[in-house]
């Protein structure tokens, strides 16, 4: 036989076999036919490699179903834990939310998420501030620390946090932390053995098959959450690195946002945590008052702690997001560092400045991921002719806030980007603040890092090379993937 007859045959069966390939993941997909187009042309353009980046990137249908068992014994934990939880209990009725009903109610539905009242936040506007507070308030420690972090590195600030939680677990403190298997993929097992050897737990989400090997970047745990004694919490956008503190060269100085919260609210990060743990530790931790302890006078503030990935029913952040935009009467800021909207969210945006709104968009000008990066301009482009505002940051800095900030009022604060990985794939975690304070400090913070922007006009967006319309050409026809 022939070379070129084998090389004929092989081509054949190649073709044959994206065919069904290609079937399958329509029938997976049928939900999402945005994603399941670009998979398609990825399989039928490049039939070898897009077979190999299917399995990277792609549905993983096993996960999916134990994602769904743990989606349903979370639900009854919550329901059990939380009496509080029955939707026809809950008072809505918080002066501050009052005028927000509708979103409250949606996610108490979507998230089991009720109103907490008894509240007092500081907003943490980078790194410096962040780690001061936390690491403060791990040294006060008394009875337990429950962190759950998608980045741990191994470097100063990462091991200045694991010496902290090992002296902790030294005194007899309860110290359990969870960091995500494709997130701390280079974090070394030496990393955490002091920590174990002082008496401390660690566990891994969804860990590697194989060691500093995951083929998978689906379905991580990207929430950032500590819980101290149930009464001191900490989440946002930060994770654990020298890099989040602007020590890295590379990066610059890095612009987040970060909460400490005190109050009824700490119970539903608590709570958060205890589920996620369950399901990567393979252990159930038993109620204690210890863990829920009841709350002094810490403020005033309400919150709402919403979570969403693929534990949930419904995609409550992307949901919470349509409905703040739609409801906006003055003004919407978002800051997020990935912009890959769905077309809903897109014409939220669309509509509510072509309404008079006041929308204002800002991304980071320096890119960690290029592809993302490319999108998220292309996907900013179509909303300019609308009236949409959009601001590029400091290319010597970077800015990795989510936050969401309507009418000066409210806001949602947390581990959630504003595109399609965070709404459908990555296992996310919010506050929404029904607090004019909060939100207000939120907006002051938008209109300081638009000192150190650019804005995105037209005629500037015009003026990029052939170069990099090709890029972002090709970014936003795989931008369902990224």
């Amino acid at each position: 036989m022939s070379i070129s007859l084998i090389a004929r045959n092989i081509s054949i069966i190649i073709f044959f076999a994206n065919m069904l390939f290609a079937f399958i993941i329509i029938f997976l997909s049928r939900k999402n036919p945005g994603t399941t187009w670009a998979w398609v042309l990825v399989l039928m353009f490049i039939p070898v490699l897009g077979f190999f980046l299917y399995l990277f990137l792609g549905q993983d249908v096993h996960r999916i179903k134990i994602f769904t068992e743990k989606a349903r014994q979370d639900e009854k934990k919550l329901k059990k834990t939380f009496p509080v939880l029955s939707r026809e209990n809950t008072d809505i009725s918080f002066p501050a939310a009052e005028r927000h009903k509708d979103l409250v109610r949606l996610h108490l539905n979507n998230s089991c998420s009720p109103l907490t009242y008894n509240n007092r936040i500081e907003i943490l506007k980078d790194g410096r501030q962040k780690f001061d507070a936390l690491i403060k308030a791990l040294k006060q420690a008394r009875h337990h620390i429950h962190m759950e972090y998608y980045i741990i590195r191994d470097d100063n600030i990462g091991r200045e946090i694991r010496d902290i939680l090992a002296a902790k677990a030294r005194e007899g403190v309860e110290v359990r932390l969870l960091y995500d298997g494709m997130g701390c993929l280079g974090l070394p097992k030496s990393f955490v053995r002091p920590l174990l050897e002082a008496g401390g737990q660690a566990a891994v989400f969804f860990p590697p098959f194989l060691p500093h090997v995951n083929i998978r970047v689906n379905y991580r745990n990207h929430r950032k959450i500590t819980v101290i004694d149930g009464k001191t919490a900490f989440m946002g956008g930060l994770n654990l690195g020298d890099e989040y503190m602007g020590r890295s060269t590379k990066y610059g100085y890095w612009r987040d946002t970060h909460l400490m919260i005190e109050g009824s609210a700490v119970d539903f990060l608590q709570l958060r945590f205890i589920t996620d743990w369950e399901f990567a530790a393979r252990t159930e931790l038993p109620f204690s008052k210890e863990y829920f302890p009841d709350k002094d006078k810490a403020g005033d503030k309400a919150v709402q702690i919403v979570s969403s990935g693929p534990d949930s029913k419904w995609d409550a952040i992307r949901q919470g997001y349509f409905k703040m935009i739609a409801n906006a009467e003055k003004s919407v800021y978002i800051q997020t560092a990935y912009f890959v909207p769905d077309d809903s969210l897109i014409q939220a945006l669309k509509t509510a400045a072509l309404s008079g709104v006041d929308v204002r968009i800002m991304v980071p000008g320096k890119r960690d991921h290029p592809f993302v990066h490319w999108a998220s301009t292309s996907y900013l482009s179509d909303l300019l002719d609308s009236g949409v505002k959009a601001y590029i940051y400091d290319y010597d800095r970077f800015m990795h806030v989510k936050a969401v900030i309507v009418d000066g009022r409210i806001a949602s604060v947390g581990s959630a980007n504003f595109d399609l990985r965070s709404f459908i794939y990555n296992f996310e975690i919010n506050a929404v603040l029904y607090d004019e304070e909060s939100a207000s400090k939120l907006m002051r913070h938008f209109e300081d890092d638009m000192k150190n922007c650019i804005e995105l006009t037209r005629e500037l967006y015009e003026q990029r090379s052939c170069l990099v319309r090709f890029k972002e050409a090709v970014s936003r026809l795989i931008s369902p993937l990224l």
